[in-house]
């Protein structure tokens, strides 16, 4: 199959051309990523929706730091899953043009600044598991529920600023200059500065991570050293040490996860794609669904506080059905009783 001829410059830049960026041929292909995509989305909104319950149901979470930043993580998850299943499945499934260029690179941005938010408040999560390592003594001094909302906010702000470039003005169609061969409308510029971006953040979150690996790895140790001296302290160190082995776990499987999309991005930037190379990235952007719905899994197994959370919800879940089904039979006995007497 020959490789759809993708526009260079603004005078072929129309939503005709958006029929090469199509690449699923077959209705096999399209079943695939329909299926992967509404598992993935429906078991990732639920999912980050239950965390974000859990979050801000208990007074003992939703006022820490550390849960506000993951519930900001949840919360790109679900904007990310939704933008992008609704997004993707019109384009590749249902082959939907109707739409103008606005509106597609408005769709974009909107997958953009969600997954920039999420990898940036996972930069934020390792910080202030870093700070609350390392510094202890100060961490509640240096780390306040103001500061961590002032934080998100100004991240917010900034990713969805570097998503909205290309709606703005920053697009082939408008600088006449080389398009992407993965995004329609998108400037091979911008693709490249918007990978770096992704990339140092990505940097610095494996940076922080290390430190934090490092800190926990002493804390370990020295709890083994000083058994005798168990106390409220080891306790708190046990628990900066799970949470900070947990998050560790959420990076891993986000690099995974994006990583094959990452490469074929990159390489797009230096080389022509085949149709079959776009295909693969097609179904590889799947896994970015995939990740967002595995992080709230690791949440609720490796956080004692969700986990405790969700045992309460569920138990009281429970408590309430037996209930409802005890009524009518409670109800029955009492007009029994009635009858007979």
């Amino acid at each position: 199959m020959d490789i759809c001829k993708i526009p260079e410059n603004s005078s072929k830049c129309t939503v005709n051309t958006m029929e090469c960026f199509m690449v699923l041929s077959t209705q096999a292909q399209k079943i695939s990523i329909a299926t992967l995509c509404g598992l993935f989305g429906t078991l990732c909104v639920f999912e980050n929706s239950l965390v974000l319950y859990l979050i801000f149901s208990s007074p003992g979470t939703r006022r820490k730091p550390s849960y506000i930043f993951i519930s900001s993580l949840a919360l790109a998850d679900i904007l990310a899953s939704i933008i992008f299943v609704c997004s993707f499945v019109n384009f590749h499934v249902f082959n939907k043009t109707d739409f103008s260029k606005e509106t597609f690179l408005l769709q974009l941005g909107g997958v953009n600044t969600s997954f920039s938010a999420s990898l940036s408040s996972l930069l934020l999560t390792a910080l202030d598991r870093y700070i609350s390592i390392s510094r202890p003594s100060e961490y509640k001094l240096l780390m306040t529920r103001k500061r961590a909302w002032v934080a998100l906010g100004v991240l917010w702000v900034t990713c969805a600023a570097v998503a909205s470039l290309p709606l703005l003005g920053w697009n082939c169609c408008t600088l006449d200059s080389t398009c992407s061969e993965l995004f329609p409308f998108v400037d091979g510029n911008y693709l490249s500065s918007w990978i770096c971006f992704i990339m140092v953040l990505l940097g610095c979150i494996v940076y922080a991570y290390a430190h934090v690996l490092w800190r926990a790895h002493q804390h370990v140790a020295y709890m083994e050293k000083h058994q005798a001296q168990a106390g409220k302290q080891n306790t708190r160190m046990r628990m900066d040490v799970m949470l900070a082995k947990t998050l560790v776990m959420v990076l891993t499987v986000l690099v995974l996860c994006w990583s094959p999309v990452l490469v074929l991005m990159i390489y797009s930037i230096f080389t022509r794609l085949s149709n079959h190379l776009r295909k693969v990235f097609a179904f590889c952007s799947t896994l970015c669904l995939l990740n967002s719905m595995v992080n709230p899994i690791i949440y609720a197994l490796r956080s004692k506080e969700l986990y405790s959370s969700l045992r309460m919800v569920f138990s009281r879940f429970r408590r309430q059905l037996k209930t409802s089904e005890e009524s009518p039979e409670t109800e029955t006995t009492h007009k029994s009783s009635v009858i007979e007497t």
